[in-house]
């Protein structure tokens, strides 16, 4: 059984928190900015070789930070179109017979409480699968019923059997 769930909404708002992560990591280096030039504590040449260490170290910063921003830029932008192309493959993929589909199981569903086309919906824990169409449909899957605090675990895999 598979934990994931996407949608197209998920993905945008993925893609828009990621933009905002970006944003303060954005804020954050330029606040670290000014480090890059760090004064030497005193005239001595322990200081001023300590304050070159801390520059040099900034500045590696300043550089990894920059390739990292770049790279979180491309991933954002990545994300952004991926939540446009899903939402279109979405739009295209919902059948535009389903208003004709939905009129055509009307008068079965009212008459007999199933529909004449379609599979049936999957069954919640502990319950069968919905029925199938009566012309044409596979009924939904049914649960096995051991849901809830009386389920076992297998040792240390923490997976339901």
């Amino acid at each position: 059984m598979s934990f994931v769930v996407a949608s197209p909404e998920y993905v945008a708002a993925a893609a828009s928190d990621l933009a905002d992560i970006g944003s303060a990591l954005s804020t954050a280096n330029a606040a670290a900015a000014p480090t890059i030039e760090v004064l030497a504590a005193g005239a001595d040449e322990v200081s001023v070789a300590i304050a070159a260490f801390f520059g040099a170290h900034a500045q590696s910063y300043q550089a990894l930070s920059e390739q990292a921003s770049a790279f979180h830029l491309q991933f954002v932008q990545a994300m952004t179109a991926g939540a446009g192309a899903y939402a279109g493959a979405e739009a295209v993929n919902a059948s535009p017979l389903q208003a004709a589909l939905d009129v055509l199981n009307a008068p079965a569903q009212a008459l007999f409480g199933r529909s004449l086309i379609g599979d049936g919906a999957n069954g919640a824990p502990g319950q069968s699968g919905g029925d199938g169409g009566l012309l044409y449909g596979n009924g939904g899957n049914g649960d096995n019923g051991r849901s809830g605090p009386g389920r076992r675990r297998w040792r240390g895999r923490g997976v339901d059997r």
